[in-house]
């Protein structure tokens, strides 16, 4: 029996308060079980006015419930996890002293596993301490948290992105902000988002033939986590394959030159902190084991010693292969097929990771969702001509490439 699409969305937001009810029943860590308590309010009576008929309705209680409600609140009482005070820490760093890292960190909170253009995000912060004067900490709070700012961050790249590729706003988007994807980060923490959005943004350039806007965005995501590293290889083959070996160096040359811009001046500064924090903690190479450890098929080969980390690593460099070659003999050629092959290369490198958690597996997720969502209908490849020309993903075309 063929379930009704009024069924089908209501049984969607009836899914995602389940999940949702999972923090709060296995998480021990307050702002998650809050968030899982507000958000299952807010998807079930979703998934009531969605029975009802009423779809606006039911992505406001949605949006209400699993953001507005959750963030206003954590926001206020000074609430989030870890990265949100990591951020803004690097901030204040960045504004009182020019340098990024805790020299020598003892704890797990005195790490900034993060490159130095994240310490921007934790800047708005630092600037407005005691800006507003006895009791205007709320304001502080309101105007300079972490989170709100890499929210800004990846609505502003998903706004950008869209007017590149010349498509119309889609429903799916607030969608996707309501959903558990985007609300559990953006309410928690928000430290994946920019992240997330400038890699959505250096697709939607790349497809759209502009090398240089294509290459600033990697640079700018490059420089926040070397996470970012697989789209520079994806955006790269997009433009070899669309607008040639020439827009393809240009895109590289410009994401190498803006990303040592950035990133310099902290190697310059701090190298050993820079190595130890940003690449050895991360690892599980520093002297201070990571908080990362969900059971993944990474974390646990390297949970066995030496040998597992070094297999973890080594499935990592085939992984890392196995796209390669994948993007050299089948280019990508739309926003949707680039999106799922970089989905599909970080999907790899988060499930092999030797440290992780299941939350890093929302950015493929939210690759793939984006790139449908802002894909125009019609089928179209980039052809030599305006750099403007919409290059949306057509089913045919995305069969052929994904």
């Amino acid at each position: 029996m063929t379930l009704s699409p009024v069924a089908r969305r209501a049984g969607g937001w009836l899914l995602a308060a389940a999940w949702a009810l999972s923090f709060p029943l296995f998480s021990s860590l307050g702002p998650h079980r809050l968030w899982g308590w507000c958000a299952a309010a807010g998807y079930l009576a979703a998934a009531g006015a969605e029975a009802l008929g009423r779809r606006r309705a039911a992505l406001g209680a949605a949006l209400v419930g699993a953001v507005a409600v959750p963030l206003l609140y954590l926001v206020l009482t000074g609430q989030g996890q870890s990265e949100v005070a990591v951020i803004e820490r690097s901030g204040r760093l960045l504004l009182d002293t020019g340098r990024l890292y805790v020299d020598q960190p003892t704890r797990v909170e005195d790490y900034t596993p993060y490159l130095p253009a994240t310490a921007l995000l934790g800047l708005p912060r630092a600037l407005l301490d005691g800006a507003f004067g006895p009791g205007g900490e709320w304001a502080v709070r309101l105007l300079g948290d972490a989170r709100l700012w890499c929210a800004a961050v990846l609505f502003a790249c998903l706004a950008v992105a869209r007017r590149l590729l010349g498509s119309a706003p889609s429903p799916l988007l607030p969608l996707l902000v309501a959903s558990p994807v985007v609300a559990m980060p953006l309410v928690v923490s928000g430290v994946d988002l920019p992240l997330a959005g400038l890699c959505c943004l250096a697709l939607a350039a790349a497809v759209s033939g502009r090398p240089g806007p294509a290459g600033v965005a990697l640079a700018a995501a490059c420089a926040l986590k070397w996470t970012a590293l697989p789209a520079v290889a994806v955006a790269v083959a997009v433009l070899a394959a669309g607008r040639g070996p020439r827009a393809a160096w240009r895109c590289a040359w410009v994401t190498v030159a803006v990303t040592a811009a950035l990133v310099l001046p902290g190697v310059l500064l701090q190298p050993t902190e820079l190595w130890r924090q940003v690449f050895a903690f991360p690892t599980g190479r520093a002297e201070v084991p990571t908080p990362a450890s969900s059971p993944l098929p990474g974390h646990l080969l390297a949970e066995l010693g030496p040998w597992g980390w070094n297999l973890t690593v080594a499935l990592l460099g085939v992984g890392a292969l196995a796209v390669a070659l994948s993007l050299a003999l089948r280019p990508p050629r739309t926003l949707v097929a680039a999106a799922d092959r970089l989905a599909i290369g970080l999907t790899a490198a988060f499930l092999l990771a030797p440290a992780g958690r299941f939350g890093y597996l929302a950015l493929p997720v939210l690759l793939a969702v984006w790139a449908r969502s802002a894909a125009a209908p019609e089928p179209s490849r980039i052809v030599a001509g305006s750099p403007g020309h919409n290059v949306g993903s057509g089913a045919v075309t995305n069969r052929a490439n994904a």
